[in-house]
């Protein structure tokens, strides 16, 4: 009876978050997203990348409005891949376009999501 009992009990991994939370991309999320496909993650994740350098880009010219748009195509494009740390920077830096720690959050989870995707696609 102990075995029915342990089978049917919810398992004691409310102590912390998600493993594939605390990654710069959320495998979880990304696989949802491609239906599991191995190939198209890794295809997606690095379109990512290219965009978001692109935006880092944008963002680094200092013009507000330029800021704004690519910290908005940065949230959402991060929020699509599983990127969340990348999207919560993104999302404060729309919202504070002339801040310059806001600035430098975005570009250092960009480059730990980079060398991630990088990892990954080894």
């Amino acid at each position: 009876m102990a075995a029915v009992s342990i089978a049917f009990e919810a398992p004691d991994n409310s102590k912390g978050p998600c493993p594939s939370k605390v990654r710069p991309i959320d495998l979880v999320h990304l696989a949802k997203q491609t239906m599991g496909d191995k190939a198209l993650e890794i295809e997606v994740l690095q379109m990512f990348a290219r965009q978001a350098r692109a935006c880092l880009g944008e963002i680094a010219s200092g013009e507000a409005k330029k800021i704004v748009a690519a910290a908005h195509r940065l949230k959402g494009a991060a929020s699509a891949v599983g990127a969340f740390r990348v999207s919560e920077t993104a999302e404060m830096l729309e919202e504070n376009a002339g801040d310059a720690a806001s600035m430098a959050a975005v570009g250092a989870a960009v480059v730990e999501a980079e060398n991630f995707i990088l990892k990954l696609s080894r």
